[in-house]
């Protein structure tokens, strides 16, 4: 029997009258295959599907109130990391990454733990004199509570599929995700698989402009596009990506952000970076999403990269399965390596489940968007 469609305006309707139906990934996956299809759809209106990846493509977003008399900051230092103003006279923003200088391993990662710990954070800021701000130095100390708003920027905040590191070099090589051991010794891979978000909606289709997602325990929204966007790359029949693909750029009130679900860590030889977990809801608004929702971790794959290569291009070794990889063991150019996450499935788990409660308690949006993803894909190289 055909799975019949779903609205918008119904679902909303059933959440309004505490009826909607919410399940996490791998429960729908395990009713699907208890029940079968239809007897699933019928059971559930809303899949919640969640990442906890790391990233240093992101920037912290402050909005500060005037000083007397007025500075029109240009540059300026909080915790001991530079950052940038010249965005009105005192909207300052901060790198999340970077911060390679030893031994302070200290990067704009660390200074939004410090925030949200509720630490005070030295600020020292420089401008240019003008008629209306006429002061050219500034020295303060800014906590959470006196900083009238901010938001956290992730310019790569979801990708549809991950990676698999991998080093061919010897001995260890530095990577964006941690340390790799070589010749063909340990692999790390970035995405969970069956459960994350791209890889339960393909093509990060539900998203779009506005839509609402949980970032860190806060309430965020897609921007549009993210850096790296590969909305056309190689699929399976399935429709799901074989490679990175689709990536959705998101944002989120730095005062709604709980430390929980937001760590900062420094990779040696990169630099600072951010482990945030995400949760993004699903609509099963017909029998295509309901479908796609179900592929498992046998069906899905992630491309093996060699990341002891520094090139734009680096060596394939074609697709791994992730039921290999959450094995622990996989094969390369004919070599056993042993894997491990660069992700947190624990915070995935638990932040996809404070979703699922806001959901059924009506405390957070559900919407369909208004407008899909750019199909413009965003990465265009450099040319020298």
């Amino acid at each position: 029997m055909p799975l019949t469609p779903r609205t918008e305006a119904e679902l909303q309707e059933r959440q309004r009258r505490g009826d909607l139906q919410v399940r996490s990934a791998a429960a729908y996956r395990a009713l699907v295959a208890e029940r079968g299809l239809e007897a699933a759809y019928a059971a559930t209106d809303v899949v919640v599907a969640s990442n906890a990846e790391f990233t240093d493509q992101a920037t912290l977003q402050l909005s500060l109130g005037p000083s007397d008399p007025p500075i029109r900051v240009r540059e300026f230092h909080l915790g001991g990391v530079e950052g940038r103003g010249g965005h009105g006279s005192t909207e300052l923003l901060l790198p999340i990454g970077g911060g390679l200088g030893e031994p302070l391993r200290q990067g704009g990662a660390q200074v939004l733990a410090a925030l949200l710990a509720g630490d005070d954070v030295a600020l020292v800021a420089s401008g240019e004199a003008t008629t209306l701000h006429p002061r050219r130095e500034l020295e303060s100390r800014l906590s959470l509570e006196r900083i009238g708003c901010g938001r956290l920027l992730l310019h790569r905040g979801i990708g549809e599929n991950g990676v698999v590191a991998v080093s061919s070099a010897e001995g260890l090589t530095r990577s964006p995700f941690g340390p790799l051991l070589g010749p063909y010794v340990t692999a790390l891979y970035t995405c969970a698989g069956s459960g994350s978000i791209g890889l339960t909606m393909p093509g990060l289709s539900l998203l779009g402009p506005g839509s609402p997602v949980l970032v860190g325990g806060a309430l965020g929204w897609v921007s549009g596009a993210g850096s790296g966007h590969m909305p056309h790359t190689r699929r399976l029949p399935s429709g799901h990506a074989r490679v990175p693909g689709a990536v959705a750029a998101v944002s989120a009130d730095l005062h709604g952000l709980n430390s929980e679900w937001v760590r900062p860590c420094f990779f040696e030889g990169h630099g600072s970076g951010l482990l945030v977990a995400i949760a993004a809801p699903v609509p099963l608004t017909n029998a295509t999403v309901a479908l796609q929702a179900t592929a498992a971790n046998d069906q899905l794959e992630a491309p093996v990269l060699d990341f002891s290569i520094p090139r734009r291009i680096k060596p394939g070794f074609g697709g791994v399965p992730y039921s290999q990889l959450l094995s622990g063991r996989i094969q390369v150019d004919g070599r056993q390596l042993s894997c491990a996450p660069a992700h947190s499935p624990r915070l995935a788990e638990s932040i996809a489940i404070e979703l699922i409660e806001r959901l059924l308690s009506g405390h957070f949006p559900l919407r369909l968007p208004a407008l899909s993803l750019s199909g413009r894909s965003a990465l265009i190289p450099l040319e020298s």
